[in-house]
């Protein structure tokens, strides 16, 4: 890579490209047809396959297994031939420049800045956008250092003992998610940090039932400070602080991340206390932004950037580690594999952490907002399978609720499982049961148990002929349920701030082999859109036209609550 990671203004980045017609999207159908007859209990006969379908990075401490796929030596090359012809390499680039990759919004896509932890400087419109990315950062520091400290005080001399972050979507998945991975790292010095998103009253009250207004900060995290849910939320909060505190309590116990410095100051937060971010980090890529700052709050900004420095670690691992080698693209050709050839519709994020288990709340925005497109790079319809419903739980809870579809139901399911070597807490032998299920699941997806197994088992048991008949098509497991297994050495900031740079990457990726546009989400908007013009109604403030079932929900709705509240009366 060049020293200096620079945009270019003009010209086409998006190469045509018809997907289904290369010969490489064609060598993968030819070779469907020969790998959807294997079993992955013939392909493990190779007993090097694990030292040729893995990657151990001992620098960071991850090993990626992803032996337990239904692939060969000859699935990996035309999967990698595939990215290489799709230009994944190119365009990472052309992320990581600046270059307005983002087409449909005009903008960059420059999250990684964010975590630049190098000298290198990142130019956007000619300028170097780094300097102002670290005076945030430095203002970030200082006022979660002053907050911990016990220096920023409230309106009547008290320490901050709790921090309210209210935002939605990716202001409130994406810090929410760290605050509650990283909790073990929390000292003597942590507020209690809460977390309110949901347009819902319920959500605000309960948060407003724990905390005392005197030693309360509210974080509004909104980049136009108008999104509708966190400013509703907002609001109540204000509204509440006020009758116990007065208004000019406000100054001392509200604080703003946003872009919007006129409508900050209206709210009655000093612009000062307005922590910026910028157009080209989007909404679910925004945690190592100031949108982080309730997690430098919650652990202490050295641990935040320890989170900054593992996702930089990762950035450089992806543009840099050849196709062969490199994570985040072999997780996403293989998710490619399986959409588009197996017709898997769903896969599952698995992780043995019970410190982890938003991990996959908070990659469900990542992913399906990102690639749940059916547009092209050229604006056309495409005509193939995008984007995956990604969806799990924490192992062990997982394996008492819904691994049952997974080992025997009628759906193919991919799954990556994540655990630790050495986890944060020390409890007895915990950590050795939960472990052991974690190597004993994909072992039983992979492999299953034969017909013959089956009936081996039960004839040894002393069971009847006929109890044998009757249970032996219930308890085979057909396996060959493909997984991936990462594992880490440790849970911390740094490997925490890498494996989700990993899942970012992966994103990417698929993004650019499917041909849409990873950074936009217009599909949120239409919904938003009808909400405004249907809100005056619900107060009878005003009537418009909707279809039949529309209409007459409203209709009941309001009937019903104007019922009871002449009942209340």
């Amino acid at each position: 890579m060049n020293n200096v990671w620079q945009i270019k203004t003009k010209g086409e980045f998006m190469a045509k490209f018809n997907l289904t017609k290369t010969s490489q999207w064609q060598n993968l159908e030819k070779h469907f047809e020969v790998m959807k007859e294997v079993h992955l209990r013939d392909l493990f006969k190779n007993e090097n396959r694990f030292d040729e379908f893995s990657i151990c990075d001992n620098n960071i401490g991850i090993t990626f297994d992803y032996s337990k796929n239904i692939i060969n030596s000859e699935t990996l090359r035309f999967l990698l031939d595939f990215a290489k012809e799709a230009k994944v390499h190119q365009y990472s680039e052309k992320m990581f420049s600046g270059e307005k990759i983002n087409w449909t919004e005009k903008r960059a896509v420059l999250h990684t800045a964010l975590r630049n932890r190098s000298s290198k400087p990142v130019l956007f419109d000619g300028k170097d956008i780094m300097p102002s990315i670290n005076a945030v950062l430095e203002k970030m520091k200082k006022f979660s250092r002053d907050l911990r400290e016990g220096k920023w005080l409230g309106a009547t001399g008290k320490k901050i003992t709790d921090v309210v972050n209210i935002g939605i979507g990716g202001s409130d998945l994406g810090p929410r998610m760290v605050c509650e991975a990283l909790k073990f790292y929390a000292d003597s010095s942590t507020p209690a940090v809460h977390f309110v998103s949901n347009i819902d009253g319920a959500d605000i009250l309960e948060v407003l039932k724990k905390i005392n207004p005197e030693n309360s900060l509210f974080i509004v995290a909104s980049k136009t400070f108008t999104t509708l849910e966190t400013i509703t939320n907002a609001l109540t909060a204000r509204k509440w602080l006020v009758a116990k505190l007065g208004e000019k309590a406000v100054a001392n116990h509200f604080v703003a991340l946003s872009t919007n410095a006129k409508k900050v100051v209206e709210f009655g937060i000093d612009e000062n206390n307005m922590f910026e971010f910028w157009d080209f980090v989007g909404g679910r890529y925004s945690l190592w932004s100031a949108i982080g700052l309730p997690i430098a709050c919650f652990i202490g900004f050295d641990k935040f950037e320890e989170l900054l420095e593992g996702a930089y670690y990762m950035d450089k691992h992806f543009l840099e580690a050849p196709f062969e080698k490199n994570i985040p693209v072999i997780a996403a050709v293989l998710g490619f594999w399986y959409n588009n050839f197996f017709k898997a519709e769903s896969y599952t994020i698995l992780p043995y952490s019970q410190y982890l288990h938003r991990f996959t709340a908070y990659l469900q925005q990542c992913d399906m907002e990102s690639n749940g497109k059916t547009i092209n790079f050229e604006n056309e319809k495409i005509n193939y399978s995008t984007g995956s419903i990604l969806w799990g739980e924490p192992g062990t809870n997982g394996q008492h609720s819904f691994y049952q579809l997974i080992h025997q139901g009628s759906k193919f399911i991919p799954c990556d499982f994540i655990g630790f070597v050495n986890p944060p807490e020390n409890v007895g032998d915990h950590h050795e049961k939960l472990m052991a299920n974690f190597f004993a699941q994909p072992e039983a997806l992979a492999f299953g148990l034969t017909k013959d197994e089956v009936y081996d088992e039960l004839t040894k048991s002393g069971l009847s002929f006929a109890d044998i008949e009757l249970l032996t098509p219930h308890k085979v497991f057909e396996g060959n349920k493909p997984t991936n297994s990462i594992l880490i050495d440790n849970l911390t900031p740094k490997t925490l701030g890498a494996l989700i740079a990993l899942y970012e990457h992966k994103i990417f990726t698929q993004g650019i082999l499917w041909r849409v546009n990873s950074f936009d989400q217009w599909g949120v908007q239409l919904g938003k859109v009808l909400a405004n013009v249907i809100l005056p109604e619900l107060s009878k403030k005003a009537q418009n036209p909707h279809d039949c079932s529309t209409k007459n929900l409203i209709k009941i709705f309001i009937d019903k609550k104007k019922t009871n509240l002449q009942e209340n009366i």
